[in-house]
């Protein structure tokens, strides 16, 4: 008997485009082979080990080995990086040598775009990669924070978003993608980042009319509607609850 196969992966349709969003928090857009990450935030252990936070100083090597992986996969004809991709303006001189030569070798192998984000307004560019703060192809504008005003076809990052969902047997929390096929909001990307719910007004306030979220599971990503979505414990106590 064959192993049954897992369902397929639900694409975001955002602006008439068809996008993969990613187990990996990856977003893949098939008809220009590009790979888009959000929020990576190299050497944000080491920026919290120099203000005394101690944090295992492995996050730039692991977040790289999972796009690496994903480069070596999808072999993308693109990668862009959405902005806060280095922790602060010296990220890059605090990086291991070894660290500086992976990312030089993936923005050799595959056209490199960092946007630039409000951990890194100017990003590094001895890495390699062009350094823009916003890229529009197409039906599709890639920025780092998305706009007050809407923008139709807006591929964002900066405020990781995670969804909390209530199932029959229990509570899942994890980190996702949001969108209401006008706009999408990444996850974070980076080992050591966390994550805000998005039934928060940060992130709220951009979808009014609603909105779908792409969980993150173990190996595939579930579709889930607004409605299937809870406050964190965070807003349960700024509400009083």
């Amino acid at each position: 008997m064959s192993t049954p196969r897992p369902p397929p992966t639900p694409n975001i349709v955002l602006n008439g485009v068809s996008l993969i969003p990613l187990p990996s928090g990856a977003l893949y857009w098939p008809e220009r082979k590009t790979l888009a990450v959000a929020d990576l935030h190299f050497e944000k252990g080491s920026a919290f080990a120099r203000r005394g936070q101690l944090l295992p100083p492995y996050d730039t090597s692991a977040t790289l080995h999972l796009l690496e992986k994903l480069v070596a996969d999808l072999k993308p004809a693109r990668v862009i990086c959405l902005g806060d991709s280095f922790h602060d303006e010296h990220a890059a001189s605090r990086m291991a040598e070894e660290d500086s030569d992976r990312i030089a070798a993936l923005t050799a192998r595959t056209e490199f775009v960092w946007i630039a984000g409000n951990h890194d307004p100017t990003p590094p560019r001895t890495l390699g990669g062009s350094v823009l703060d916003t890229l529009t192809d197409g039906a599709l504008r890639f920025q780092h924070e998305a706009a007050p005003a809407p923008v139709a076809g807006e591929v964002s990052g900066h405020f990781h978003p995670k969804a909390r969902i209530r199932t029959r047997a229990r509570r899942i929390s994890a980190r996702c993608f949001i969108s209401d096929g006008k706009r999408l909001i990444l996850p974070s990307f980076g080992a050591f980042t966390g994550g805000l719910n998005v039934r928060d007004q940060a992130i709220s306030r951009f979808f009014p009319k609603g909105y779908h979220v792409w969980l993150i599971g173990r190996d595939r990503v579930h579709k889930f509607p607004r409605s299937a979505t809870e406050a964190g414990p965070e807003a349960e106590k700024r509400a009083g609850k």
